[in-house]
């Protein structure tokens, strides 16, 4: 009797596994190495998109934003070589903000690994020490638990970057087996749940505060757990300040939001976090941004950290009451906790004194267009409702200042690596992954100019991002630091740029110049009213700043730029 197995190429049988996994987005670039995987997806009936990149840095920074914006992790392929190295800042990126990614990069064949092969580069060596794990396939029957185990590890726990190598003559084999693809990691058992006596030591500390603030950042949206944040802050009336990456876990409207914290934050949050006696921090990881001079950070606190890794407790802040586990975990178990919260009365109102009395500010100028003005302009006329996107720079700083985040999952920007050209590709995956939500891209015109081919994407599949450029001719936090810190000796931090607007129309995308903020209101009613891709180019001042501010080596407490 003739077999009735199927014969199947190991390609096919990663491309059946995507769609085990519930895959409905892929992000690459095709090559050499990769081009058995390719074929098949040609052949397949498979229900998931491929987006063709103009460069892997794009497909990279692509699935950042979607899976900043969905939860679930973005997927890429790229092939073997420069294809897998040009995707290593966006690796890293993801590595430092936790974001899943399950990266597929291809590989010469086996037998020729180790003997600089043609497009050969040692993906294993190089991705180790940036991503969460990650694996080269050695043999076909791997593949499937490979894969499945790479969705597992990236999406749980601390999320992250897991790659996938695979040799070409993996991907080309043929095979009529099954493959199995349970697997079991006990090794990998991520702590979800708190200690109980942790919770107590907690509890008991809150009830003892005079003092307390909440420091909230990403872990609080990656753990869905905004709504609990919200709940245990009104609650127990408890101040909060964000993160750079937690902004949204919290409504920044809300009348206990300090706003963000750290070098560019506000002066009620630094200076509440500086006073405070109590510090409970939810799922951000005390990086040097957000603490400035650790001998003054929290100083007179005592320090509680919940977070889903434990490696990110104690690294960076002395930490009082460790609290390994899940954020949400965490939150809904101190809600269950009693807890007899002393008067704060005088604390809050002196935070409440300090935010009306010290907001941030900026002055209006009669020439261009007063950036922090435009920032809060587009926040007015989206109603606060879009998906923002940023570059890295002083543009990204305006945004998280002015542009008040009431929802999770509507900023994305990359905080740790600051990475320049993030910006426009994320927001292409933001838009695949909320297709019907307003995604706007606020970019600078350095940062554009290092991914602006992908230009090409939003043009093929006609996604409606709104690329607003915040052109001050300039790499603007380079210059401003050159200003403040180096003399004035704006050494290559000057640009020369092209014409915006002709570079979008020669991709067939409507552009528009806007350099009058009498023009900036009407303009932006009708590009977020336009259903279609449009590229504004607003010229601002050149010589604005971004304040406040804690200089390198100070303290979160001295703050320059506070007033005018």
């Amino acid at each position: 009797m003739e077999s009735t197995k199927e014969l199947r190429t190991g390609s096919d049988l990663l491309i059946e596994t995507l769609v085990d996994a519930q895959v409905d987005t892929i992000f690459g670039y095709p090559g050499g190495a990769v081009l058995p995987i390719y074929d098949a997806l040609y052949r397949s009936n498979a229900p998931f998109k491929h987006v063709l990149s103009r460069h892997e840095q794009g497909s990279i920074h692509a699935a950042e934003g979607y899976a900043r914006v969905t939860g679930k992790p973005g997927v890429v392929l790229a092939t073997s070589g420069p294809g897998a190295t040009n995707l290593i800042t966006g690796i890293t990126d993801a590595m430092m903000d936790s974001l899943p990614l399950v990266v597929f990069t291809g590989q010469v064949a086996n037998s020729v690994i180790g003997t600089d092969a043609f497009q050969e580069a040692d993906v294993m060596g190089i991705t180790t020490p940036i991503t969460k794990y990650n694996y080269q396939v050695k043999n076909i029957a791997e593949l499937p638990r490979i894969v499945k185990e790479a969705f597992h590890i990236a999406s749980t726990g601390r999320p992250g970057p897991v790659v996938v190598d695979i040799p070409k003559n993996i991907s080309a084999a043929i095979t009529l087996e099954e493959y199995d693809n349970e697997f079991h990691l006990p090794g990998y058992q991520p702590t979800k749940n708190p200690n109980p006596l942790q919770i107590i030591k907690l509890a008991e500390a809150l009830g003892r505060a005079k003092r307390p603030v909440l420091l909230a950042g990403a872990g609080v949206v990656f753990a869905k757990a905004s709504e609990d944040l919200k709940e245990f802050a009104e609650k127990y009336q408890l101040p909060v300040a964000n993160t750079l990456l937690g902004l949204g876990s919290f409504p920044g409207s809300h009348s206990l939001s300090l706003g963000m914290a750290g070098m560019h934050g506000t002066y009620a949050a630094n200076m509440a976090i500086y006073e405070c006696d109590l510090l409970i921090n939810i799922g951000a990881r005390f990086d040097d941004r957000l603490t400035g001079n650790i001998e003054h950070f929290a100083p007179h606190a005592k320090v509680a950290h919940i977070d889903i890794d434990p490696a990110e407790i104690g690294k960076n802040i002395s930490t009082d009451i460790p609290v390994v586990a899940d954020a949400k975990e965490a939150l809904q178990a101190l809600l269950k906790s009693s807890i007899n919260m002393p008067d704060h009365k005088l604390w809050k109102e002196k935070l409440q004194h300090n935010k009306a009395n010290y907001p941030l500010w900026y002055e209006r100028s009669n020439e261009f267009i007063s950036p922090q003005w435009l920032m809060e302009q587009i926040y007015r006329v989206s109603n606060g409702e879009a998906i923002v996107t940023t570059d890295v720079g002083q543009h990204q700083m305006w945004a998280a200042q002015y542009y008040q985040f009431d929802k999770p999952n509507r900023w994305v920007t990359s905080g740790g690596l600051g990475t320049m050209g993030f910006g426009f590709p994320a927001a292409i995956g933001a838009q695949l992954g909320a297709p019907d939500e307003l995604v706007v891209s606020v970019v600078g015109d350095g940062g554009f100019q290092m991914t602006l081919q992908e230009l090409s994407i939003i043009k093929e599949r006609n996604l409606p991002i709104k690329v607003i450029i915040v052109n001050n001719e300039a790499l603007g936090m380079v210059r401003q630091w050159q200003e403040s810190f180096y003399e004035e000796r704006y050494s290559e931090s000057i640009l020369a740029n092209p014409d915006f607007v002709k570079l979008a129309e020669s991709y067939g995308i409507r552009g528009l110049k806007v350099e009058r903020e009498d023009d900036v209101v009407e303009i932006l009613e009708g590009v977020f009213a336009y259903n279609g891709p449009v590229v504004v180019d607003c010229r601002v001042v050149q010589l604005a700043c971004v304040y406040p501010m804690i200089a390198p080596g100070k303290g979160i407490h001295e703050m320059i730029g506070v007033t005018k």
